[in-house]
């Protein structure tokens, strides 16, 4: 088990906690720390905060990532998805959520905006060198293996 410290900021204590919605979710549910609503236009974005602050052990990362259900039923997304949090970031977690919709989308406090999703990371350490090791895919991307 890896221990996360999180404070809610003043002010967001009425707003539940990051929560897990089932026993086998991946991602804690973070909620909307807006005072009254925000609308959001089809094809236009706006940071939403959270009113909680998050501190993880170096070698973590938390993901922001889109909640599937707000996907599939409004077409909101989060746009730098997934957005990283830093081990050593001590500040406010925000989310842009994105309106790919058709219709304006209205967040209202408290509402499950995203998904916080915890992940290893692996220390690199990068070599500069002078040619790179062949396989047999090569520098083919973008598509050359077909459709």
């Amino acid at each position: 088990m890896i221990d996360v410290k999180l404070i809610q900021l003043p002010g967001n204590e009425d707003l539940p906690l990051p929560v897990k919605m089932s026993t086998g979710s991946s991602g804690f549910d973070l909620h909307a720390a807006i005072h009254g609503e925000v609308l959001i236009e089809p094809g236009k974005w706006k940071l939403i905060k959270t009113g909680i602050a998050i501190s993880m052990p170096n070698g973590l990362e938390a993901q922001v990532r889109p909640r599937s259900g707000l996907a599939l039923k409004h077409g909101i997304t989060v746009l730098n998805t997934p957005g990283t949090i830093d081990a050593d970031y001590r500040g406010e977690i925000g989310v842009i959520m994105l309106n790919l919709g058709d219709e304006a989308f209205v967040v209202r406090r408290g509402e499950r905006i995203a998904q916080l999703v915890f992940m290893s990371v692996p220390q690199v350490e990068i070599q500069v060198v002078e040619q790179l090791d062949d396989t047999a895919r090569g520098s083919g991307g973008f598509g050359h293996t077909g459709r």
